[in-house]
């Protein structure tokens, strides 16, 4: 043979007068999955990973870390009265920006919860019950004051748009562990109250990363992807053949120009004819108890946080590696106290149920759940409701790799700036990498000649102290 560069591929391809059609189709289904699928670029973690999964429960809009995770006695005090001038003097205010800046009080009381007192808003007294498995950072902050950046931000380490999400450098690094679905999932919710501000699909994408490692949306009510059944009068044999015959000629012209993102169509042909048979399983709730729906609080496809929450749970049973469920409810420019009881109520008992639901099923050691938005809300008044702030928010951690019943971090009294043990966005994605046994500083990928890192070229620390 004149191409002594052959690999099982290309043999399978150049043989396949003398396969059966099925059969042909199964074994390049295998070995795509094998190479594409399976393997990450890392190999062999930097060093022993302690998390599989991961799930991420985005509160789109900002919520308030004063109304629910950070308790401020002070600025309950203060209410009403000027915010001091030595904290806000010269500093960034989105919509606030030349106007009087008077001191806003929480707007509920907060108990302490479980063994560890951890102290939680009133309004969400199920995640409060689980307080002792979770990890409350009261010392986040960020660098982006409007939502689309700051979404950009969280997600990518950049707040400029065309970087990879962090779920797609996690597939590109370690690959994927279910070959019928996708190995990164997106879903969406709307809330009651506040303002339900837009998700753009970038926040998922691969950006120069080949697009096979990008989030793929399901839809929360009717079918969950668009266009993936057969239409009618076509069967599954047909249906066989037609995939065949399509990757046949994707492959004979990848042989031409090795461009990756053919190979990224082949493996969305062979994903999509799986998916045909795996999605209607996922969607079938028959085998959930009633004790299930109850303690999550939905009968499942209704399109709401809850039902998303249990899907959730249904997709890492399936060996999905990352789940996105952005809830969009939390940008409360006005009317902050009756948006945040509305609010609370959508998601406080499913995100209880969904910890002690991956606890009862043997999936919580090894998946690191994330609870939080893109920044927090300011103590200083906004009518009736708190502008952008991005200088001290809170985010929640769960997880057997995280350190339960912990406080980690504080806010100065007014809730205005993080004080002790600061905790920028990039130090969370340096955590998150460290669990899955990637060190961020090892983990690149060149484009346009420069090597990008999740966590960028500044500096970033794991959080140590908040590892189990």
């Amino acid at each position: 043979m004149s191409n002594l560069n052959v690999t099982r591929r290309s043999f399978l391809r150049q043989s396949a007068l003398g396969i059966g059609p099925a059969a042909l189709l199964s074994l390049l289904s295998r070995d795509a999955q094998a190479s594409d699928l399976g393997q990450g670029v890392i190999g062999k973690p930097h060093f022993t990973p302690r998390i599989k999964r991961v799930i991420h429960l985005c509160m789109a809009g900002g919520p308030s870390h004063l109304e629910t995770f950070d308790d401020k006695p002070t600025l309950r005090e203060m209410h009403g009265k000027p915010m001091p001038e030595s904290l806000t003097k010269g500093q960034q205010v989105a919509q606030l920006q030349g106007r009087e800046l008077k001191c806003f009080a929480p707007q509920f009381e907060f108990k302490s919860f479980g063994e560890s007192g951890q102290r939680v808003c009133s309004q969400f007294p199920q995640i409060g019950s689980v307080a002792d498995d979770l990890c409350i950072i009261r010392s986040m902050y960020t660098d982006q004051i409007n939502h689309d950046p700051a979404h950009t931000l969280f997600n990518t380490g950049s707040s400029q748009a065309g970087r990879p999400s962090m779920g797609s450098w996690l597939l590109y690094g370690l690959g994927q562990e279910c070959d019928d679905l996708p190995g990164y999932v997106v879903l969406t919710s709307v809330g009651k109250g506040g303002q339900a501000q837009p998700i753009a699909a970038r926040q998922w994408h691969s950006g120069f990363l080949p697009s096979r490692f990008q989030g793929v949306q399901f839809q929360s009510t009717g079918a969950p992807v668009l266009y993936l059944n057969r239409p009618d009068g076509v069967s599954m044999q047909q249906q066989k053949r037609l995939v065949q015959t399509v990757n046949q000629l994707n492959h004979s012209f990848d042989d031409l120009v090795h461009d990756s993102e053919i190979a990224t169509r082949i493996g969305q042909y062979e994903m999509a004819f799986r998916m045909q048979t795996s999605v209607p399983g996922l969607m079938d709730l028959g085998g959930e108890t009633k004790e299930t729906l109850s303690a999550y609080g939905t009968e499942g496809g209704d399109g709401t946080y809850a039902s998303n929450c249990l899907l959730a749970r249904r997709l890492l049973e399936r060996g999905v590696r990352f789940v996105q469920l952005y809830h969009r409810a939390w940008d409360h420019h006005g009317g902050i106290k009756r948006s945040i009881e509305i609010t609370a109520k959508e998601v406080d008992q499913a995100t209880a149920a969904l910890i002690r639901d991956l606890k009862q099923r043997g999936l919580y050691d090894d998946t690191l759940i994330v609870w939080g938005g893109e920044f927090g809300r300011t103590p200083m008044a906004q009518g009736s409701g708190r502008d952008h702030h991005i200088k001290g928010f809170s985010l929640v951690l769960g997880g057997g790799a995280i350190q339960g019943g912990k406080s980690y971090g504080t806010t100065d009294e007014f809730g205005y700036a993080a004080a002790e043990n600061p905790v920028h966005v990039r130090d969370f994605h340096a955590t998150l990498l460290h669990l899955f046994g990637i060190d961020h500083r090892r983990f690149s990928y060149r484009f346009q000649g420069l090597d990008f890192r999740l966590t960028g070229v500044e500096e970033a620390h794991v959080i140590k102290d908040i590892i189990a």
